[in-house]
């Protein structure tokens, strides 16, 4: 079965930075695209960034220039570098993919970044 299990989410000051990993088993990572989406308290579960099985990247707007979503095939983990982090930052960061022979959805449990005030 596919897992995607998130580490790397804690508190941090504004401006400061984090790096999220995302570690996938039970599907053939390579050719899969992934993606990271975050879920604040209040507001709309937003796709931050994505990177396909090319290497290509997207990036939500509020988010390009400070972040950064890369892959290692080799260890099927894919991270999101978080740099210049700020108090809009604060949410549930969820690791996601689409994959196997009915496309399924599959989503990581979840790692809470806090960015202070």
């Amino acid at each position: 079965q596919v897992q995607l299990v998130e580490s790397g989410g804690g508190l941090v000051q504004p401006g400061g930075s984090l790096r999220l990993s995302c570690a996938a088993s039970g599907m053939i990572f390579n050719i899969a695209t992934m993606a990271w989406y975050r879920h604040a308290p209040g507001k709309q579960r937003e796709l931050v960034a994505n990177i396909t099985s090319g290497g290509s990247t997207g990036y939500a707007d509020s988010v390009k220039g400070r972040f950064t979503i890369s892959r290692d095939n080799a260890e099927k983990t894919v991270y999101l570098q978080m740099n210049s982090l700020n108090s809009e930052d604060t949410a549930v960061y969820y690791c996601y993919t689409k994959t196997g022979l009915s496309r399924k959805d599959y989503w990581g449990q979840g790692t809470q970044v806090t960015v202070s005030s």
